[in-house]
């Protein structure tokens, strides 16, 4: 093990990618921190040389990520309405080992079972050579091959055809709160595709739908019920944002509920939306802004 100093460096060096990677795997950042800071704790008490900080680190976090999926997927059983991944925003500019999952492709790996979760984020997203992968499962390469290969077909079928560009996808991101907030059905009805689909995750903490709204109808008359239900000011923008890689904004509802929205846009038209208001999904947003979480 190196000299306490420098294998404090070592780590330090490597937390953006494993925490990258603890996200990706968990969708929670406060749990990816969690193991995050366990991976820290084991890596202290390595006696033994280590070659490869970066694949030796890699590998504990992944293992930790999958012994917290464990319980992670039996919490969501029993969890209220809709789940999202905790938003995380995009720095101004991306570290140049920065991946390119969006939360569309974040929900899409929700789909995947956790060593098909594992094999594709490391193999196609880190970079990760095919046998250290299979060290890190604890399996054949064969067995690691195949695991990625039907996770990519699943996470390819969640990628947009036609990416929008991020100035179009921002100008389309802070017209649709103006239109929503105005309860403005034709604005609307030309930003929204016809399937749409809204998620709302409220955690059974604050008030959200359960299930999600589907198709440009049933959306345009829950915006125009919610501007006739609260007035023109029921909601405020506090500050445009990119949530994994989507356009989007955090709001404040009433003065009282703080949430997150995300859009995904394809041939100009907005195909998803994803709200967060679950308060304990937030609390790093409330720390962001340097304010109070106004909940309760």
């Amino acid at each position: 093990m190196p000299p306490p100093d420098a294998a404090t460096q070592l780590f330090e060096a490597q937390r953006p990618r494993l925490l990258r990677l603890a996200y990706r795997m968990l969708g929670s950042l406060s749990e990816a921190e969690d193991v995050v800071q366990d991976a820290w704790l084991r890596w202290q008490r390595v006696d033994a040389a280590v070659e490869t900080p970066a694949a030796y680190l890699s590998r504990i976090v992944t293992r930790l990520c999958l012994d917290t999926m464990k319980s992670a997927r039996v919490r969501r059983e029993t969890y209220v309405g809709a789940w999202l991944p905790e938003p995380l925003f995009d720095a101004a500019e991306a570290p140049d080992d920065a991946d390119d999952l969006t939360l569309t492709l974040m929900m899409a790996l929700e789909r995947l079972s956790p060593l098909e979760r594992a094999a594709f984020l490391l193999h196609d997203v880190f970079g990760v050579g095919l046998a250290e992968v299979a060290t890190t499962l604890d399996r054949a390469a064969p067995a690691v091959r195949q695991l990625a290969a039907r996770a990519r077909r699943h996470v390819e079928a969640a990628r947009p055809r036609f990416p929008v560009a991020q100035d179009e996808a921002d100008r389309i991101a802070q017209a649709f709160f103006a239109a929503s907030r105005d309860g403005d059905t034709a604005a609307l009805g030309r930003m929204l595709a016809d399937d749409v689909v809204l998620h709302s995750d409220g955690g059974g903490r604050v008030l959200a739908f359960r299930n999600p709204i589907r198709g440009i109808d049933r959306a345009l008359r829950l915006f125009a019920g919610l501007r006739r239900k609260f007035g023109p000011d029921w909601a405020r923008q506090v500050s445009p944002v990119r949530i994994d890689g989507l356009p989007g904004y955090i709001s404040e509802e009433r003065g009282q509920i703080l949430q997150t929205t995300a859009l995904a846009i394809e041939d100009g038209r907005i195909v998803a939306i994803y709200i967060v208001r679950n308060p304990d999904k937030l609390r790093h947003v409330a720390l962001m802004l340097d304010a109070p979480l106004p909940l309760q």
